[in-house]
């Protein structure tokens, strides 16, 4: 079962990717938006990723979450699963191809404060960078359970460096 996109070595067309849909996705989210952040490995120069753009955006209340739903299939994005209170996701495909996905989390929501600081620890790490690239391309290389199967085996290597800069 192969994984939602092959990995690829770092892009430097990603963050203008990201940029270009953060210039729609502010002014949808209205006053509702407190942040938008480029997040996952896409958003870490050097690093190999899906090339599927990650995209954070920090609101202060998901109430608005019907319009958001409307506004976002107008440009390609459908609803996922919620994966947990205050952090809805959302992904977009473009001939069958995963290009971007979206957070919504609610401001100070443990998942965007993680999200954030792991990424920002990568880029200043060019250690742990590397020993996340290789984790990654190895569980590619053996997975045969898909997704969920490649999320589960890196989230060890993601925890321990959580568990790490969390409290520094």
């Amino acid at each position: 079962m192969p994984l939602t996109s092959v990995l690829a070595p770092y892009d430097d067309r990603w963050p203008s990717l990201y940029a270009e849909a953060a210039e729609w996705l502010r002014p949808l989210f209205g006053t509702a938006l407190v942040d938008l952040h480029h997040v996952g490995s896409t958003a870490v120069v050097g690093l190999s990723a899906k090339p599927e753009i990650d995209i954070l955006a920090v609101v202060t209340e998901v109430n608005g979450v019907d319009a958001w739903v409307i506004r976002l299939a107008a440009h390609g994005f459908r609803r996922g699963g919620d994966l947990s209170p205050g952090h809805l996701f959302f992904k977009r495909n473009e001939a069958g191809v995963r290009t971007h996905k979206l957070h919504i989390c609610i401001d100070g929501h443990p998942t965007a404060i993680q999200m954030l600081r792991f990424r920002d620890h990568l880029r200043r790490s060019p250690t742990d960078r590397k020993a996340y690239a290789t984790l990654k391309l190895r569980l590619q290389a053996e997975n045969t359970g898909g997704i969920g199967e490649y999320l589960e085996k890196k989230a060890p290597f993601i925890d321990g460096i959580l568990n790490r800069i969390m409290d520094a």
